[in-house]
């Protein structure tokens, strides 16, 4: 797996800082930009509904009758792509990253967990997805690498900067409805 930089996930977590030294420069020094904006979009869903969409690289927050709040996300590249309905079925803060064993096999230089922090690809929270009381293995999270935000980048997650992560977070409940489209 490759970062946006082009380093591959074990060249980073190897080269990550010894304790007392200064941090690398591809350290983030921020949560990110916000992205969101508030649109008018008529969607037939409840309030606290979130609306992904691949092709518009796009999750809207439903906040009522016609208006969301609209945030810019990078989607799965190709061959990754999925859609549905899922519901939110946890959340965590400063989660550790545990590939799953499909994408171990993938690229086998990817260890077994990632702890919190400025290397973990999934950054400062994750609200993880579920379909009829089972975790799907994909998330809605945030990213140390902003930049990605916006691409075609991930194995079927949704990258949000971690500034967008954090207040999505705090606003969506457990048992949330995900549409993905």
């Amino acid at each position: 797996m490759r970062t946006a930089s082009g380093f591959s996930l074990l060249t980073l977590l190897l080269s990550a800082p010894i304790p007392g030294e200064a941090y690398a420069d591809s350290v983030p020094r921020t949560h990110g930009p916000v992205t969101k904006r508030i649109v008018e979009r008529q969607t037939g869903e409840a309030p606290g509904t979130i609306l992904i969409s691949h092709a518009a690289r796009a999750l809207d927050f439903v906040l009522g009758p016609q208006k969301v709040a609209r945030y810019s996300i990078g989607v799965a590249r190709d061959g990754f792509v999925w859609s549905g309905t899922v519901r939110v079925g946890a959340k965590a803060e400063w989660p550790d990253w545990r590939p799953p064993a499909e994408m171990r096999r993938r690229d086998p230089s990817l260890p077994e967990m990632v702890p919190a922090g400025p290397y973990n690809p999934l950054g400062a929270r994750a609200i993880y997805l579920f379909k009829n009381g089972k975790d799907t293995l994909y998330r809605i999270h945030g990213t140390n690498d902003a930049p990605s935000v916006g691409g075609f980048v991930s194995s079927g997650c949704f990258r949000m900067t971690n500034a967008d992560v954090m207040e999505l977070y705090r606003n969506v409940p457990i048992g949330a409805k995900v549409v993905v489209e």
